[in-house]
């Protein structure tokens, strides 16, 4: 899978250096990916994401420390990042249809 906006990855982890291993294991299984549907998404990271509308997967990052949700075109074999913040922040947005990245 080809992951759109790896720079709010790296730019996440400036600011919380606890989510640094983590963001990079999570960039590292997506990017060795060829995923078809959301269960194959599933069996990969099993409990650790779950499924919205739009194509929007929400994935638990450092134990549900941070949330990230990313936006899935299995077709075109793009991941895009469309947000990642806290489990409190991310309490703020609507995962369907939030854009900040």
């Amino acid at each position: 899978m080809r992951v759109i906006k790896r720079s709010v990855l790296l730019e996440f982890g400036k600011d919380h250096p606890q989510a640094r291993v983590p963001l990079a294991h999570w960039y590292h299984i997506v990017k060795e990916g060829k995923w078809e549907s959301p269960a194959e998404v599933k069996r990969i990271f099993g409990n650790t994401v779950d499924f919205v509308a739009n194509d929007r997967a929400v994935f638990d990052i450092k134990g549900n420390t941070y949330r990230l949700v990313a936006e899935i075109n299995y077709r075109r074999q793009i991941v895009f990042i469309r947000f990642l913040g806290t489990h409190a922040e991310y309490d703020k947005v609507d995962a369907e249809t939030v854009k900040l990245y």
